[in-house]
């Protein structure tokens, strides 16, 4: 390491003793053959020519004065530093140079170097927005200089637009270009790039044949081979080819196109190759240069140094000669590796995109699969659960029937199964929000427990409420979730408990300024848990001892729960053995409703009219469904019609008057989305309520935009839809007033 080390300082030094020797023979220019001489060796295998004329133009602009040669100077002194990637410097070099430039009346160079300074955030910092903005005020000179000057500047700010998928702001600059493209003769760059981003525009806007025609041109551009014309563009018109065919599906043309891509790729890197040993010996003088740079910008002067004996100098070339061979083997044996490695990367990435397309397409056909299952499941189930009410009502001979109660259990069954199954998968999608309302707990827990006194009369087990008279009198939180938590634990409870008791307590744990964390126990005295089921109770399907006459034996309310306590960003604990009993803890926080209780009471609307009889129209295919529905409604003393379609329903809208719609969403020859757009068209206000099998999050935003009012999923508690149509109806009518 030590040798190499000194082996570098020795070629540095000899190299840059050399150089000097060179200069001295030289003749000293103008400060415009320098800067000349700089932009010609500026994209060229000697890029440190670049930076020495700049350098030494800049030293004689700086002796005269000349603001504008420094500015210009400063520019190409930028330029280089891009080339060697080092884009900070880059940038302060620009903004030097654009001091200077300030205090001349050149636009040119102003325009250059803002239009630089654009280039930088765009291309190489990907700051897009400083970009443009820098595009912006360069085109205020470039439109002062000549056309070329403000296509240059005027194509650049389109490609950053596109490059931030703006394709519209772009455009408009991108027409600005167009009506001059044809007389920029001579102009390769300008026009491969006009071309170029056009077939992009055209692309996006789905003009495949114009955008095809637009990326040839550019390729065609690209082959011509022009003088200073950037090689590498040729290579990212190939690709950008491929590409356009593949997502096309034309195949071979895609080939085709990739294929030369590759061989431009490995002709440009046998140039590369072939170049190395003069590159190796470049890049020692270009790093003294770049410390030479440094020093000059610190003192403006550039030491004279002592010459070396002609004999050390033969002697150090012969050294140079054998350690660039020396690299150049190993940068050969080092590519060779880098190849391969670059190969299995590509294939595994490969690998990797194929695996996630193919998770993205498993996990959109389960999203179908459960929509369609619950709506297929919940349209007959709708008719099933209504006509059973329906019976237990119109005929009281039949309500202890047997199999009246078995058709009853196994629709219940099938109930709770579709909602269990969609609530674990609306967890898995991450679709459950949680909402605040303010609640008494104690109401709450005792709501609870009534509901429940059945199943716990039917095991001849108690239910027990204990609440820390700590918790505030009203809180805020999702009591509906809790509810769900708490029932499904307790109705759990009371299934395995007989002749026991089942204790729920709520007990303050600790609060902080914002919230205060609720300790709820459920305690149960009665089988208890085997140890070794205890780690699985909350998995998916997993049943302990089913029971023969319980409808919600689907193995998923605890599952529910776990994700519930998650959602609130609670933690679950159970204990439990057997024989003795089952004790499960779980912590959620809630908001403190001290201070908000007032407010809360004073906005409860009271409705102290009287009842009315409302006219309601059902839009609805299936036949049992219009049976149980029209039932529904006239049993609560509702007026009822029936439409079997949107046209029928446009009909009846025309001649008769109705309060409200109950409005399907599936069904045949028009959809409810359709139906209702065009009831809208045609002027009518009216409470437009979806009553579909669809969840309300698959079809609420759909809805909102057909101008529906409100949605309600079947099988629906009748109470709530009752509450529904009256609030919208009422609603309707006070704006009317």
């Amino acid at each position: 390491m030590n040798y190499f080390k000194v082996l570098l300082f020795i070629i540095t030094f000899s190299f840059f003793n050399n150089v000097i020797s060179q200069n001295a023979k030289e003749k000293i220019k103008t400060i415009k053959e320098y800067l000349s001489e700089s932009g010609k060796y500026l994209h060229t295998s000697q890029p440190e020519l670049s930076l020495q004329n700049a350098k030494k133009a800049l030293a004689l602009a700086i002796k005269k004065k000349d603001e504008s040669s420094i500015a210009k100077a400063y520019n190409f002194i930028g330029l280089n530093f891009v080339e060697i990637y080092d884009f900070e410097k880059a940038i302060d070099y620009y903004n030097k140079a654009l001091l200077h430039a300030e205090n001349t009346n050149n636009d040119t160079i102003k325009s250059w170097l803002y239009n630089n300074l654009g280039n930088v955030y765009s291309y190489n910092k990907n700051d897009e927005e400083a970009g443009i903005k820098y595009y912006l005020k360069s085109l205020e000179y470039a439109r002062k200089v000549d056309i070329v000057e403000f296509a240059y500047n005027k194509l650049n700010l389109v490609n950053t637009y596109f490059e931030k998928k703006k394709f519209e702001e772009g455009k408009i600059h991108l027409d600005e270009v167009r009506m001059h493209i044809d007389s920029l003769v001579g102009e390769h760059e300008a026009q491969f790039f006009f071309y170029s981003l056009n077939g992009d525009y055209e692309e996006y806007k789905g003009n495949l044949s114009i955008a095809e025609n637009n990326l040839l041109k550019a390729l065609k551009i690209c082959q011509s081979k022009y003088n200073n014309f950037n090689p590498s563009h040729e290579v990212g018109m190939n690709e950008s080819l491929s590409k356009f065919y593949f997502k096309r599906k034309q195949y071979d043309k895609a080939y085709k196109y990739l294929l030369a891509t590759d061989s431009l790729r490995q002709i440009a890197f046998e140039l590369q190759r072939n170049e190395k040993v003069k590159g190796l010996v470049e890049q020692i003088e270009k790093e003294e240069v770049k410390r030479d740079l440094i020093k000059m910008e610190a003192d403006k002067r550039i030491q004279d140094e002592k010459f070396f004996n002609i004999k050390i100098l033969i002697i150090l070339i012969g050294v140079i000669f054998l350690t660039t061979l020396t690299i150049l083997y190993s940068q050969l044996k080092l590519n060779k590796i880098r190849r391969k490695s670059n190969e299995e990367l590509r294939e595994a990435n490969e690998e990797l995109r194929i695996a996630k397309e193919k998770a993205e397409e498993a996990s959109k056909i389960k999203s179908q699969f459960v929509s369609t299952i619950s709506h297929e499941l919940r349209t007959p189930l709708y008719g099933v659960i209504g006509i059973t009410d329906i019976i237990e009502v119109e005929h009281h001979e039949l309500k202890n029937s047997p199999h009246l109660k078995a058709l009853k259990f196994s629709a219940n069954y099938l109930l709770s199964l579709v909602n269990d199954i969609l609530k674990v998968y609306k967890f898995e999608e991450n679709k459950v929000v949680l909402e605040n309302n303010l609640f008494n707990l104690e109401d709450k827990l005792e709501t609870i427990k009534n509901s429940l006194d059945n199943i716990a009369l039917k095991y001849n087990n108690d239910i027990i409420i204990k609440v820390d008279k700590k918790i505030p009198e009203y809180i805020i939180g999702d009591s509906v979730r809790l509810s769900q938590i708490i029932l499904n634990l307790v109705s759990n409870s009371l299934k395995f408990t007989h002749n026991g008791k089942v204790t729920i307590t709520a007990d303050l744990d600790y609060k902080n300024k914002e919230q205060i964390y609720i300790k709820f126990k459920v305690i149960d005295t009665g089988v208890g848990i085997p140890k070794e089921f205890q780690e699985k109770v909350f998995d998916k399907f997993v049943q302990i001892n089913r029971k023969e006459d319980d409808y919600q034996g689907t193995g998923l309310g605890l599952t529910i729960v776990k994700k519930l306590i998650e959602l609130f960003k609670g933690d679950i604990h159970l204990e439990s053995e057997e024989n003795k009993g089952t004790t499960i803890t779980f912590t959620i926080p809630f908001e403190s409703g001290k201070d908000k209780v007032n407010d809360f009471i004073n906005n409860i609307d009271v409705d102290l009219s009287l009842p009315k009889t409302y006219k309601i129209l059902v839009v609805e295919d299936n036949k049992i469904n219009q049976i149980v529905t029209k039932k529904l409604l006239e049993n609560h003393k509702f007026q009822c019609e029936i439409a079997d379609d949107g046209f029928v329903a446009l009909e009846l809208l025309e001649s008769q008057k109705f309060d409200a719609i109950l409005m399907d969403i599936n069904m045949p020859k028009i959809n409810g989305f359709e139906t209702t757009k065009l009831i809208r068209q045609k002027g009518f206000t009216i409470p437009i309520i979806a009553v579909t099998a669809f969840e309300k999050e698959e079809v609420q935003i759909k809805a909102k935009q057909a101008g529906i009012d409100d949605i309600i999923a079947k099988p629906f508690d009748t109470r709530k839809l009752f509450q529904m149509i009256r609030l919208y109806i009422n609603s309707k009518e006070e704006e009317l007033n």
